[in-house]
């Protein structure tokens, strides 16, 4: 029998110049520089955004008219964020965004075009942060709201998602929440999007093909599922006859721990775990953060020799919560959807200009083998 990669593990489908990750060390570069530089430098998240669509890094002029067309994205058309409000409260952000993509791949004219790709990218951006705004708004019972023009992307979405004006670190977090979940190479999500656009479907219906992959909690869910567990575990005196009961028992699975491609620790994690020890936690997320870095000792002393470690997922929903977003509706993920759309995008536009060609594996048929038809009358 022919053999087959479960998973598509270690099997590559693309080239490209975007991300590198190097498992083994812990390494993660986003076309070259390297993920703790690009945090430690102060990097803006439209920076990154950019280099991700044009290979370079921007100057002053550049990163003005890159945010302008950002920002061009953020009037979003009324029956697009009617695709949102005309849904029940207690809707999954995640599937909020993808009707209202869905209605933009309806409507938007678009065509694959070197001279119009990355433009349509940024507005898509754009569009994004404020169909996440309406979306969260919208389970929270808050009217409709479109971002308004600020000095940040980050800025423009929390003034807009809560009415009131950030602290510059709660911009500061964002922004890096921003770069962190911004690309990871070729994750499920990205290789459904990849799958649409190589059909030549439009960039748009890529885009909701990728939300419909991240939806599940075994990849953008996760941060919601690791925090769900550690509110379920409701105090740190708690962390260990939990952990006993439930991981040390085989009866569940570790959230937020392991990656298909990490062995050590996740260079996000880390930098997720420094914003929430500096934010300044109160209330539940302090609560939440006290239980998850017990739980994290008591996971490495027990995974860590096989190389599985906190992933990203681990601390980030503790950000959002210290963000002020609360755990419900899949709003956590739909927040990584606001960043990873420049990922998917950047992907997109690589694979269909530079190496395009029509997704189609091959199963291995393991049924019978040859039978004889027999009608149905003649069927006992």
């Amino acid at each position: 029998m022919e053999s087959i990669s479960k998973g598509l593990e270690d099997v590559n489908i693309k080239w490209t110049k975007l991300t590198t990750i190097d498992g083994e060390k812990g390494i993660l570069r986003y076309s070259g520089y390297q993920i703790e530089d690009i945090i430690n430098a102060g990097a803006l998240a439209e920076e990154i955004q950019y280099l991700f669509l044009n290979g370079e890094l921007p100057n002053r002029s550049q990163l003005d008219l890159f945010r302008e067309k950002i920002e061009a994205g953020y009037d979003v058309p009324d029956y697009v964020l009617n695709a949102i409000t005309n849904l029940p409260r207690s809707s999954d952000v995640v599937a909020l965004q993808m009707n209202a993509i869905a209605a933009l791949a309806a409507t938007e004219p678009f065509k694959w075009d070197k001279a119009t790709n990355r433009d349509y990218a940024a507005k898509l951006i754009g569009q994004m942060a404020s169909i996440t705004a309406t979306g969260i708004r919208h389970v929270l019972g808050k009217e409709p709201v479109k971002l308004k023009s600020s000095d940040s992307l980050a800025r423009s979405f929390l003034s807009a998602v809560f009415d009131s004006e950030p602290s510059e670190r709660a911009v500061a977090a964002l922004n890096t929440a921003l770069i962190l979940y911004l690309d990871h190479e070729v994750p499920a999500s990205t290789t459904a999007g990849l799958v649409v656009v190589s059909t030549m479907a439009d960039m748009y219906s890529g885009v909701a093909g990728a939300l419909a992959a991240l939806k599940g909690p075994l990849h953008g869910g996760a941060a919601e599922a690791a925090a769900m567990q550690f509110k379920e575990i409701g105090s740190p005196d708690m962390v260990e006859s939990w952990f006993k009961e439930n991981i040390d028992s085989g009866k569940k699975r570790l959230m937020g721990f392991g990656h298909r491609v990490y062995k050590t620790y996740d260079p996000r994690a880390k930098i997720f775990k420094s914003i929430a020890e500096n934010i300044g936690l109160t209330g539940e997320a302090k609560n939440l953060y006290e239980i998850a870095t017990k739980l994290e000792k008591l996971g490495v002393n027990k995974f860590g020799p096989r190389g599985i470690y906190p992933n990203t997922d681990f601390y980030s929903g503790i950000v959002y919560m210290a963000l002020g977003f609360p755990l419900q509706n899949n709003i956590y993920t739909a927040l990584f959807a606001l960043s990873r759309v420049t990922g998917w995008t950047a992907h997109f536009i690589e694979y269909v200009e530079e190496q395009h060609r029509l997704i189609r594996p091959r199963a291995v048929y393991v049924g019978p083998q040859e039978r004889k038809y027999i009608p149905l009358q003649e069927r006992k």
